[in-house]
């Protein structure tokens, strides 16, 4: 049986864009009930939100979906990178920051747009940032990065969770 598969989802804040992708990923995660197998959480590239709750716009986005987020700010870091088999970033920019804190090309190779495991996915990859917008902002995030997880998890269990 193959190992389990650790996953960080990674935006600038750790407000907003991943810990969504982290609640909507282990919503789906419990659904296929694989729960002892993948593990999940959320960090930002800065360290702006340290230990603070996500968003309340995200919250109430998720709720209003029947989906509990409970992640607290984190700061992604290189010593990360030794805990998580892949790291799915929102956007171009934090690829870019977290390809910058990788140790060599392994760690590299770890780093992915999340929305290139969306089938769907078409043009830009970036899960837009809603922080400054209004609700629907919050609304196209989930919507893009839950098409984003359903295909992350028939990546993972055609791949490193297969049996």
């Amino acid at each position: 049986m193959p190992d389990n598969v650790r996953l960080c989802f990674v935006c600038l804040g750790n407000i907003c864009r991943s810990p969504t992708a982290a609640a909507v990923m282990r919503h789906r995660v419990a659904e296929a009930e694989l729960t002892d197998r993948i593990e999940i959480e959320s960090a930002g590239t800065s360290g702006w939100h340290i230990g603070e709750p996500p968003d309340e716009r995200s919250v109430q986005e998720a709720r209003r979906r029947g989906i509990a987020m409970h992640d607290r700010g984190q700061r992604f870091d290189a010593s990360d990178f030794d805990r998580f088999s892949l790291v799915l970033a929102a956007d171009y920019d934090n690829v870019s920051v977290l390809r910058s804190l990788a140790r060599g090309p392994e760690e590299e190779l770890k780093v992915h747009l999340l929305r290139s495991f969306d089938p769907e996915a078409d043009g830009d990859l970036a899960v837009p940032d809603p922080y400054y917008g209004g609700t629907d902002g919050f609304a196209n995030v989930f919507d893009l990065v839950d098409a984003a997880c359903l295909g992350l998890l028939e990546h993972l269990t055609a791949g490193p969770l297969a049996e």
